[in-house]
Order: structure tokens, then sequence, then C-alpha cells
């Protein structure tokens, strides 16, 4: 079964073809316009900017992705099996951008459309091209506005063990980066920053939260402690690769230990990482070599880099599951939700 899955809710445009077949799903193009040059020089997204990018580029990169897996318009209509589209959370011009097209291609081709949640399609790059799964899963969300514990038994059934209370991870880190004056998007800036740091350091960030007995993060008081220490710190000019490295492992270390207990409490057989901090090498190293001390028959999956980031492929594998499942919507009910909950 082919699925064109469509994703606008922040600033990626993207558009993908698969191909699912049981428990297989095979990507068969994956094509992101991105806008991240565009942003960079304001410091962050800016939606109404990002909303009239979607519009000059949707159209294109939906025929690139069609071309790329070796369809046209006319052959569309009869081999596809459906239209997965991102309806939220995110920005809310951005997704309407994205659900008026799959809207208006769902009833011109006469294909079901499904609704997909953004986080519920990170959580599904877990399973391109995946080994079989065993459950229960574990899944750690992470990206710029979420950072979740997720609990799912089965496809399609989530239950949230743990949020954010403040800041997300990925927040954090574009925040810190800020105050380093490392640039925009923070994430890869604070990484890039922490590799030049080798050494022993006497620099010393809270983790938030670890004397908790539950799975919430807290990440707003990593962020002011850096703040702090940057005011009484005259020479931190001079070590900024120090405090990225140390900045870096504090959430990593909050992220993994918090991943790890829940799996060990619920009893996890697979552990997956999910979201646009996913793609940091510092915490997929850290969560697979501490998983493998402390829980060493939970099988941990982390999605290639090219799906861990904004992408269409995620939300055309969720679709696909759904679409199996009879989850579809009529094309005129579909409405978007910049607050949607998993």
């Amino acid at each position: 079964m082919l699925i064109l899955g469509i994703e606008t809710s922040c600033d990626e445009t993207a558009a993908s073809v698969i191909q699912g077949q049981g428990e297989s799903v095979e990507v068969l193009s994956n094509v992101i316009s991105s806008q991240i040059d565009i942003h960079r020089q304001y410091g962050g997204v800016v939606p109404e900017v990002a909303a009239r990018e979607h519009i000059l580029n949707i159209l294109p990169t939906i025929d690139s992705a069609l071309q790329q897996a070796g369809l046209n318009k006319l052959q569309a209509k009869d081999r596809l099996g459906g239209i997965a589209v991102t309806v939220g959370p995110g920005l809310i011009t951005s997704l309407i951008s994205g659900v008026t097209t799959a809207k208006t291609l769902a009833r011109v081709w006469n294909i079901p459309i499904i609704a997909v949640n953004h986080i519920a399609g990170h959580i599904y790059a877990n399973f391109i091209d995946a080994p079989k799964i065993k459950w229960p899963v574990v899944i750690l969300t992470v990206s710029g506005g979420h950072t979740m514990l997720i609990k799912m038994d089965d496809h399609l059934q989530y239950q949230t063990l743990g949020d954010t209370r403040d800041d997300a991870a990925g927040e954090a880190f574009d925040k810190a980066a800020k105050l380093l004056g490392l640039g925009y998007p923070g994430g890869p800036a604070i990484a890039q920053a922490a590799q030049h740091f080798t050494g022993q350091s006497d620099i010393i960030f809270p983790r938030p939260m670890s004397e908790k007995d539950n799975y919430d993060f807290s990440f707003s008081g990593i962020k002011t402690s850096l703040l702090y220490k940057l005011k009484k710190d005259l020479d931190w000019p001079n070590r900024i690769p120090e405090y990225a490295a140390q900045y870096q492992t504090a959430i990593v270390d909050s992220l993994v230990s918090k991943t790890l207990a829940a799996a060990e409490r619920h009893n996890a057989q697979t552990i997956m990482l999910a979201g646009g901090v996913s793609a940091n090498l510092n915490l997929r190293k850290t969560l697979l070599e501490r998983t493998a001390d402390r829980l060493p028959q939970v099988q941990v999956l982390i999605p290639d880099l090219a799906y861990t980031t904004d992408n269409a492929a995620m939300i055309a594998c969720a679709g696909y599951f759904k679409l199996v499942g009879k989850q579809t919507t009529p094309w005129a009910d579909l409405q978007v939700d910049p607050n949607l909950k998993l």
C-alpha cells in the first residue's frame, strides 16, 4: 500500500511516499524544503514567514516526492492508498497550509485522508525499516517543543508517562546557544561546540526533577544556571566548548536517567528515541551504552538521522498504521489543532 505523507507543522515543507506491507514500511521518497537559512537571521522561526514559504513550496515538494517514487499525478489517484497529513501540534498557519493541500488532493483524487499527530509521527519514525518490535515500548520523544516519555503496548496505543514542566530540551538548547553566542538552531550548535572540549571541568549544572519519583522533566533550571554562571565568569568567552559540553551532558543525563527508570518500572522490551533532538549523537550514544549496562535484555531503536528532524516519511508511516486500523477522517471534517494532544 502506498501512502503520501505531508508535513508542515513548523518551518519544514515536506512530502514523502512510503510503501507499507504488514509490519514493514519502506520509504520510496522523502523530500524536505528547509527554511533554516531564512529563519536563522531572526534567531528563530517567524510563523508568518514560515506560512508564506509553505504556500510557495508545498506543491513542488509533493510533485518531487511523487516523481522520486515513480508516480505522476495521474497515477497517484489510482495507486495511492491514502494521504497522511500532520494536523497538530504546531504553528496554526503552517498546519493550515498542509491540511488544506491534503484535503484538496484527497477530494480530487477521491482517496482516504489520515490525520496524524506530529508527535506520533516522530514515534513512528522508529518503525521505518525496523526489526520486529517487542512490546511494550517506552519512547523518549524529545524536540524543540516537546519532551515526553510515552508507553505503547501496541500500535496507536499511547500512554503519557511524563512530560516537561516548562522548557522542552530542544528549547533549552536553543536558549543556551543564544546565551553563548552560537547561533540558531541551538541543538547542533551546542553539540558542535561541545566536541572541542575533552578535559575535566569544574562546571556543574543541575539535573532538575532527578530526585522526584516520576517521569516529568524540567529544563528551565539548567538554562537559568547557565545564565548565572556566565554572569559570574568573566572568562566564559574563552570557555565556550567547556560550557557547551557540560550543559549538553546535564540534559542528556536527565533524559536518559528518566527513560531507563520508566523502562525498568514498566517492563519495557523496547526503548525508542524520537524527535529532533534524537539527532544528538551524544544522546544516542549515552542511551545505547547505559541501556546495555542497566537493561541488557531491552532492545533500543533509534531512527536514521534522516527521519529525526521534521519530515514527511514519519507522517506517512504513522498514517499507514492508522489506515490499517481504519482510522481515517472525511476530508470535509479534517481540522487543524495547534495544541493537539497525543
